[in-house]
Order: structure tokens, then sequence, then C-alpha cells
């Protein structure tokens, strides 16, 4: 990139100026990952200063049996496979229950397309979930398993979403999003919710009041303009609903742990690299420069490892997704050493660590607790990029 183009997108990000479709495809472009980081925390500095969020929340995936045989999942399973499994709805609930003690505040539930389960299995499950944990906030299922539900039920995403508030739904989850282009979706996706049914739930979602995240998963066969039309779609929702309160970039990964029982179940595997650190790095610091009205960019430390979701810190991101038990639909894939959990204390640490403070919150980004930030006293205490 020339130095006129840096000047002029310098300004832009500096005067508020919304960056275009070319902007993001030239920022992608750009070797300089100093600058592009520098620039993007700027603006997540601008938004929400020395603060990094997260929060204590566990996952729960109730079922991998699916429909669906999308190509870069190492989740799902088919009826009679043998680690295939469904839960009985007081089985989760006693799992579910087993996290009590932990102090968390969210239970993030994503579940496979179960070709099987009635539709009555899903607002039953929300309904005995709050019950046993009533104050834990059920972030709950995509918008492609909101529309699975109105194939099984019969009823309008709008009914459905009224009766799983009513049974205790706080938000939905971010995602089935993908890549949303067709020139590569078509690749990649074996479910029938495209942007235009992920769009319209979201849309339903926001306009009966649920606060929802945005997802992105980047790193397979897609290219930065892809990636580009991607969050703009995403941007031009947000003028519109206003709805959502994150971005959460998703780095793809292959798949290591399902090669042990003979199956790579990851189609794109074997023409296909996952991301770098530096190539994770600079789609957070592009997500938050173009992604110019979402308050929050969120790094989900089990999909990058913890390293890098620090250095995302310092890349645009202001959210590390909290402690997270046994993610299996990354840790099926992954195997290079993420652990499987990060309690309030160590998540305490790495922010620190990075140079930030910390700040608990809950699902809707009500702030819970505010803690101290790293002793600005100590000559080796890290501090965030200056701006």
């Amino acid at each position: 990139m020339d130095a006129g183009l840096k000047r002029e997108l310098e300004q832009k990000v500096r005067d508020g100026e919304r960056l275009s479709r070319e902007d993001g495809i030239a920022l992608y472009e750009s070797d300089d990952l100093a600058w592009l980081g520098g620039l993007a925390h700027e603006v997540r500095t601008r938004k929400n200063g020395d603060v990094v969020h997260f929060n204590v929340n566990r996952h729960l995936n109730m079922t991998n049996v699916c429909t669906a045989s999308c190509a870069y999942c190492s989740f799902q399973r088919k009826p009679g496979e043998k680690d295939a499994y469904t839960m009985r709805i007081e089985e989760a609930v006693r799992l579910a229950k087993a996290m009590e003690n932990e102090n968390l505040t969210e239970l993030h539930i994503v579940n496979g397309l179960h070709p099987n389960l009635p539709w009555r299995y899903y607002p039953r499950s929300l309904s005995e979930l709050k019950k046993a944990l009533p104050n834990v906030s059920l972030k709950a299922f995509t918008a492609t398993e909101i529309h699975h539900f109105e194939t099984i039920s019969g009823l309008s995403a709008s009914d459905i979403l009224d009766e799983l508030i009513e049974a205790g739904l706080e938000s939905l989850t971010g995602g089935g999003a993908e890549i949303f282009d067709w020139e590569v979706r078509q690749h990649i996706v074996d479910h029938r919710t495209h942007w235009e049914d992920w769009s319209r739930i979201h849309r339903l979602a926001h306009e009966k009041g649920l606060k929802t995240p945005s997802t992105m998963l980047y790193g397979h066969i897609e290219e930065p303009r892809h990636r580009v039309d991607h969050v703009l779609r995403l941007r031009e929702l947000q003028d519109e609903t206003n709805g959502f309160q994150v971005f959460i970039p998703l780095r793809y990964q292959h798949d290591f742990v399902d090669m042990k029982d003979g199956k790579v179940r990851n189609k794109l595997q074997a023409r296909t690299t996952m991301a770098t650190g530096a190539e994770a790095l600079k789609t957070f610091a592009v997500s938050r420069l173009l992604f110019d009205n979402v308050p929050h960019v969120k790094v989900f430390w089990v999909m990058h490892g913890v390293q890098t979701a620090q250095l995302a810190l310092q890349h645009g991101a202001d959210d590390m997704d909290g402690s997270v038990v046994e993610y299996k639909i990354t840790h099926d894939a992954d195997n290079y050493g993420t652990p499987n959990k990060l309690g309030r204390e160590d998540l305490l640490e790495l922010i620190r660590d990075a140079g930030f403070r910390p700040v608990e919150r809950n699902t809707r980004y009500e702030i819970i607790r505010e803690y101290p930030g790293p002793d600005a006293e100590l000559r080796e205490s890290p501090q965030p990029m200056r701006v």
C-alpha cells in the first residue's frame, strides 16, 4: 500500500468516515500489520478505552446428530454412528446444574440439526434449564437451528422466537453465518439457511428486543473480498436494527482429532491451510475498522489459542470470550493446545498480562464487576498500545 493511500485511510478512520468495500479490500492487501493493528486499536480504544470485557460462561451441546454435512464441520454425526449422542432434557439439566458453583452467568447452547427430535424438546429444555439456573442467561440456538425449527414445527420463526423467549431465551448465538457470499457458501455449507434466512431471523430477534452476536468463519477457501462482503452485509443490517452487540471472527479449524477413528469429516482439509496468527490479527483489525456500528469485537480464545487471543486485544478486539468447558464444536477438530477451560482468575490474568483492565459483563454487556488493571508502577507491567 502506498503512503498516500495509507494517509487517506487513516484520515477517514480518524474523521469517523465510513470505510467502503474498496477500502476494506485495500486494508487486507496491506502487509504492514503494525500500522493496521495500530489503526484498529485506535478505534477500539475510542469505543472501549483500556477495557477488555469477559463473561463466565459454559457451553452445552445437547446433540451432535445433524442432517447437514457441512464441508468444514467435524462436530456433526449421523444417527447410528458410534459417538452420536442426544441428551435427555433431564441429563442436560443435571450437567448444567453441576456448573452452578462456578458462578457462571451464561449458558451457551448450540446443537446439530437433529432429524427426529420434536420441536417441543427445545422450548422445554430452555424452560427446565431456566428453572434449574434462574440467574443464568440462556444464549441458545443459531439462526440455522431456528430455521430448522420452522420446518419441524410448522410454526413461523416469529412464533418460535416468542415461545423460546417465554421459556427463557435471552439471546440467539451467532453461528450459521460462515461466509455469506454464495460463491464460497455453496462449497462449504450443507444446510438451507443462507443470508436471506439468517438475516430474516436475526432481524426478527432484534425486533423482539433480543440482542445477538454476529460471526464470520474465516481462513478456509474464501478470499479477503468475501470477508469484506460478509462484514458489510452485517453492517447494513446493523444500520437497520441496531441489534448486534458484538462481531466474532472465528478461525476455521483442521480436523485432527477425528482422524484417530479413520474418518476425516472436514472435507476442505486436503485443499486448505489454517489461517496464520498474522492473518488472524489482520482479520480482527480490518473487521474492527469496517464494522463501525457494532460496539464490540470478540476474540474466541478456543479457536485462536491464548497468545493470539491476547494479541488480538491489540488489534481491535475488546472482548475475550468466557471460560468455556469442553467446547465440542471446535475441540472435536483442533489439537494445537488450547485448554478446555479458563476460569475467572485465568481470564483476569490473561487480560492484565496483555496490558488491559478486565471488566466482567453479562450476556447483554451490562457490567457486573470491574477489576483492577495491570500495575502501572511495575516496569515489566505491559501497557496497551499507545494511540
